[in-house]
C-alpha cells in the first residue's frame, strides 16, 4: 500500500490548493530568470544586431548608448579614409516620445544611411526596407503601427514600410529607423513660434554686442543650431585589417574613441545594465529563498499534521522507512507538480508581458533542480521530526 498516495486522495482537495499556492510563487521565480535575462538582452540587442566591427564615437565619451556623443558629419570621411577601412557610415540615435497610436509612446530612432549605408534595420517580419532618401519609416511592432499607416513628425508625414519584431534599446522602449537627413530633421526641428523667439533673443544680443541690424540679420546664420551632427560612425574593416590597429589609428590621428563590437558590448554590460542586473539578480536570488522556505514549511506542517498517525504506525510495528517514504514521496510529488504548474503559468504569462523575457534551458534546469533540492531539504526535517515521534502519542500520551 503506498501510504503517500492514499494520504493525499483522503485530502485531495487540500494538496490541489497547495500545490497552486507553491506554483505561483515558482512561477515568479521563473517570470523574474526570464526578466533578468531580458534586461540584458534588450540591452544589447542593437549592439548584437548592427553589422558593424567597431563604432566611432566622440572623444573621451562611452557613447553612444551610455552617454551622449556628437560628431560633426563630415567624421565618416575622415573615418573612411582610414587604411584597413573598407566601409564608414554615420549613425544618428536618440531617444523621443510623440503622438502615436493615439497614445503617447516613448522610443528610440535610429538615423542611417539608406543608401549602401551601416545601421539598417535588421529582423523585418514584415514588408521591406527603407528604399526613399525621405518620409519612409521601420519600425517594431511595439509601436502598434501597421504597414501604409502615417505618422506625423514635425511639418511632415511618414510612412510606414516595414515592421520589426523585437527590435529594442536598452530600456525596451521600440526602435524607429529613418533615413539619417529624417532623423537629424526630426531631431533638431523646432516649433515655429520657438524658432521666432530664439531668432529675435539671437538679434537682439548682436545689437548689444555693437552691430548693426543689417550686420546682426548676416551673422545670425552662424549662432543657429546646425544639425550636421551624428553619433557614431559605423565601421567595417577591408578583409585582413586588424581592428586593434584600425582602432588605434582612429584614436592617434583623429582623436576619436573607437570600440568593438565586443568592448561596446561589455561598455553596456558594465555600464547602464549593470545595476539593473543586479538590482534584479538580488530579487531572483531573494524570491527563490523564499520559496524553498515555504516549501520546507508546508512539508513540515504536512507532516505535523499526520504526526498522531505517524505514531500509530510506529505502534502497529511499522518500519521507519515506510514513514520516510511517505514524508518523502509528498514532499516530491509537491514540488515537482508546483514546479510543472507554475511552467505553465509562465508560459501563459509571455505573452502579454510587457517587457522580454528571455529564458535559458540551463538556467531553467537550475532553478527546477535548487527547488527540488529545497524539498529534499524539507522532507529531511520533517523526517528527522517525525522518527523522533514516541508510539505512545497514538495513545494520547
Amino acid at each position: 500500500m503506498d501510504l503517500a498516495l492514499k494520504d493525499i486522495r483522503r485530502h485531495v482537495g487540500k494538496f490541489v490548493a497547495t500545490i497552486f499556492g507553491v506554483a505561483m510563487l515558482l512561477a515568479i521565480v521563473l517570470v523574474m530568470n526570464g526578466i533578468y535575462q531580458g534586461n540584458i538582452a534588450d540591452g544589447v540587442w542593437l549592439i548584437d544586431n548592427t553589422a558593424t566591427d567597431l563604432w566611432v564615437v566622440e572623444r573621451g565619451r562611452g557613447g553612444p548608448f551610455n552617454e551622449s556623443s556628437r560628431m560633426p558629419l563630415d567624421s565618416a570621411r575622415s573615418v573612411a579614409a582610414t587604411p584597413g577601412v573598407a566601409k564608414a557610415s554615420p549613425l544618428v540615435i536618440y531617444a523621443a516620445q510623440r503622438e502615436i497610436g493615439g497614445r503617447s509612446q516613448q522610443f528610440t530612432v535610429i538615423g542611417y544611411e539608406v543608401f549602401g549605408g551601416l545601421g539598417g534595420p535588421g529582423g523585418i517580419v514584415r514588408g521591406r526596407g527603407i528604399e526613399a532618401p525621405h518620409y519612409e519609416l521601420v519600425a517594431d511592432r511595439k509601436l502598434g503601427l501597421a504597414l501604409g499607416d502615417k505618422v506625423p513628425f514635425g511639418t511632415h508625414e511618414y510612412t510606414v514600410v516595414g515592421i520589426t519584431q523585437g527590435a529594442v534599446d536598452s530600456g525596451g522602449s521600440p526602435l524607429v529607423y529613418l533615413s539619417l537627413p529624417d532623423a537629424q530633421e526630426v531631431q533638431f526641428q523646432q516649433d515655429n513660434r520657438a524658432v521666432v523667439a530664439a531668432r529675435t533673443t539671437s538679434l537682439k544680443r548682436l545689437e548689444l554686442a555693437g552691430y548693426s541690424a543689417e550686420q546682426a540679420t548676416r551673422l545670425l546664420p552662424l549662432l543657429s543650431s546646425t544639425s550636421d551632427t551624428v553619433n557614431a560612425v559605423l565601421v567595417n574593416l577591408a578583409p585582413g585589417a586588424d581592428a586593434q590597429l584600425v582602432a588605434q589609428h582612429l584614436r592617434d590621428w583623429l582623436y576619436f574613441n573607437v570600440y568593438t563590437t565586443a568592448e561596446e558590448r561589455a561598455l553596456m554590460l558594465e555600464g547602464k545594465l549593470a545595476r539593473m542586473s543586479a538590482v534584479l539578480g538580488l530579487f531572483r536570488a531573494l524570491l527563490v529563498i523564499v520559496s524553498i522556505v515555504i516549501i520546507a514549511l508546508i512539508v513540515y506542517v504536512l507532516t505535523i499534521e499526520k504526526i498522531r498517525s505517524i505514531a500509530t504506525l510506529k505502534l502497529i510495528g511499522a518500519s521507519n522507512w515506510v514513514i520516510v517514504r511517505l514524508i518523502m514521496e509528498q514532499s516530491m510529488a509537491l514540488t515537482l507538480a508546483s514546479f510543472a504548474v507554475a511552467y505553465g503559468l509562465r508560459e501563459l504569462i509571455v505573452p502579454g508581458f510587457p517587457r522580454t523575457l528571455a529564458f535559458l534551458p540551463q538556467e531553467t534546469a537550475v532553478t527546477f533542480m535548487v527547488m527540488l533540492g529545497g524539498g529534499v531539504v524539507a522532507s529531511a526535517m520533517a523526517i528527522w521530526h517525525a522518527l523522533r515521534t514516541p508510539p505512545q502519542l497514538a495513545l494520547g500520551g
